[in-house]
């Protein structure tokens, strides 16, 4: 599966056995998932409904790891089989969920965001969690045998709970959005268990439920020349999502090929560094950043107004920064760098 890049730092300090006097206490735990280190950062309650909350989202998690996954053996893969030899499929109801979410948003990107392209990414050799890797990209030939067959989300057929395909090139990757998803169902276990207060991180890409006691939890978001570009307070239930091209990538003597591919073509993002995106959901927030990738410095605010999107940040290659109206009045930027606003909308009017 895709791993993000690591592109937001909490800024606010998460300790699980110590606090400030005037706060009460945070407690921690950090998990592994999908190449990920995820931490969750609870407060507001005693050590023992924090206990129980982890030791519920550990089990959560792992099943999450072991069905979700694009190459390691699970669910996913036994799917993907069935697609290439054009049988059904049984499929439990957070896959299911999960292609729903995929086809919505592949219409709504325009095929920008497609979760069905896994046998593209496995030709580029990104189905791995080791970067960077070493070596030529694969022959161009090959990779447009693989997206000339076209395959999509849309081609796949949901049958109470099973899944087919009418197109056997049909393999999914839910890189782009897993993450964004784990992260939401952990949000609601969290609240189902009575914890209104917390953050869930994963790799730098999270949701924030409720304050950090009597202020909003603060995180920065992270410039892909180094450091930090600015930062934010979040506001009760939102998810801040960053897909990057700066970390994951694969290299040979002459070139660099970011992890994260466009569709359309088969081939690595260009133009834009990072898009950062604040929305409801981790889900959407998840697939939306790494839309806006693939949309380019010409056509990412296309792509936000067609998700419903306002408040985006996207940095150029060379080092710009763009954002929407209400991310700008959102992001304290670092002194120095300055940001043209676009806003999506305008071309409506």
């Amino acid at each position: 599966m895709k791993p993000a890049a690591p592109a937001l730092l909490v800024l606010t300090c998460l300790l699980a056995v110590a606090a400030c006097q005037s706060q009460s206490r945070v407690y921690q735990a950090q998990f592994f998932i999908f190449g990920t280190v995820l931490e969750v950062s609870i407060q507001g309650v005693d050590e023992s409904v924090a206990n129980t909350a982890f030791r519920e989202l550990q089990q959560d998690f792992q099943a999450m790891h072991r069905d979700w996954h694009a190459w390691e053996p699970g669910a996913l893969v036994r799917i993907n089989e069935a697609f290439a030899a054009g049988r059904t499929a049984p499929a439990d109801s957070s896959i299911i969920e999960l292609v729903r979410r995929s086809q919505a948003l592949e219409k709504a990107t325009g095929g920008r965001f497609n979760p069905a392209i896994g046998a593209v990414i496995r030709l580029w050799g990104f189905h791995t969690s080791d970067y960077p890797i070493e070596g030529p990209p694969p022959a161009p030939d090959a990779i447009q045998a693989l997206v000339g067959q076209r395959p999509s989300s849309l081609d796949i057929r949901i049958d109470g709970s099973r899944l087919s395909s009418t197109n056997p090139a049909v393999q999914l990757d839910f890189g782009g959005i897993a993450k964004g998803y784990a992260i939401d169902l952990a949000c609601a276990r969290l609240r189902d268990l009575g914890i209104h207060d917390a953050v869930v991180n994963a790799g730098g890409d999270l949701r924030a439920i409720g304050d950090h006691g009597d202020r909003p939890w603060r995180i920065g978001i992270r410039d892909p020349g180094g450091g930090v570009i600015g930062s934010l307070e979040t506001r009760p239930d939102e998810a801040v999502f960053t897909s990057g091209n700066y970390e994951r990538y694969r290299e040979d003597a002459t070139q660099r090929y970011p992890h994260i591919l466009d569709p359309r073509t088969g081939w690595p993002v260009s133009g834009l560094s990072s898009a950062t995106v604040i929305a409801g959901d981790g889900a959407r927030a998840d697939a939306a950043a790494t839309a806006l990738l693939v949309a380019g410095p010409n056509d990412w605010s296309e792509v936000a107004r067609s998700l419903g999107l306002t408040q985006v940040l996207v940095v150029t290659e060379d080092g710009r920064v763009h954002l929407t109206p209400e991310m700008g009045r959102r992001v304290e930027l670092r002194e120095g760098i300055e940001a043209v606003v676009v806003d999506p909308g305008a071309a409506q009017r």
